[in-house]
């Protein structure tokens, strides 16, 4: 996704058999994962060579969703997370927020969510490496219905500035030293605008503030919900 490379998969769920049963070449591959699941030691996917037609776990959302990528580059201070549309099949290295919505993109893409993911997250080598633990445990605001607007405007604005560059991937304007001023500018302002909700009286760049704040954020959740005495 943050290449934009693409890949083709063959996607059968929901798809008459008489379409592609006849056709040679697909039922050689649909033999070769009926044999490679058969011989497998887990015992959940030896059942599921009798459907060598599906994948043998499908998360894929029937609407827009958010994806956000397992691994990217510790130099980019934003992770590039992105809008798909369900056609495009998500692999195993992609996150998904199913039926998401631009508020949830603004809060996510902001430098609040991505100081929070700096700490929490893992890494492979040097990269970060995200996980459901870093969007699961992840304080979120409680915005004003003023604030909330605010936040899917500015959010647009970032989608709106990529658009200006259609022949780009998601690479190239993430990379701090080809960053657009433009998108430089929308992710700036997404960011007051989100930490506007959070109440946090502390500046953009100060990252360490701003993980005090969630983690104290974190705790009061957590008591109340009675995990902590």
């Amino acid at each position: 996704m943050i290449n934009n490379k693409k890949r083709y998969c063959l996607w059968f769920k929901g798809v008459s058999p008489s379409i592609y049963r006849n056709i040679s070449e697909i039922s050689q591959r649909l033999s070769g994962v009926a044999e490679t699941r058969a011989k497998t030691q887990t015992e959940a996917v030896r059942a599921q060579a009798d459907i060598p037609m599906l994948f043998s776990q499908i998360r894929q959302p029937d609407s827009f969703y958010l994806a956000v990528p397992e691994v990217s580059s510790q130099n980019r201070r934003y992770i590039p997370i992105s809008f798909l549309s369900p056609e495009i099949i998500a692999s195993n290295k992609l996150f998904l927020v199913p039926n998401a919505t631009i508020y949830m993109f603004g809060v996510i893409e902001s430098n609040v969510h991505m100081a929070w993911m700096r700490i929490v997250c893992g890494r492979l080598k040097s990269d970060y490496s995200y996980s459901p633990s870093v969007y699961n445990n992840f304080p979120w605001p409680s915005p004003t219905d003023e604030q909330k607007s605010q936040i899917e405007k500015t959010a647009q604005s970032i989608l709106d500035a990529r658009a200006l560059y259609p022949d780009s991937s998601l690479a190239d304007p993430y990379d701090p030293l080809t960053m657009p001023p433009e998108l430089r500018k929308a992710h700036q302002a997404n960011d007051r605008a989100v930490m506007q909700a959070y109440g946090m009286p502390i500046k953009e760049t100060d990252e360490a503030a701003c993980v005090a704040w969630l983690m104290r954020l974190y705790q009061e959740k957590i008591k109340e919900r009675g995990c902590l005495k």
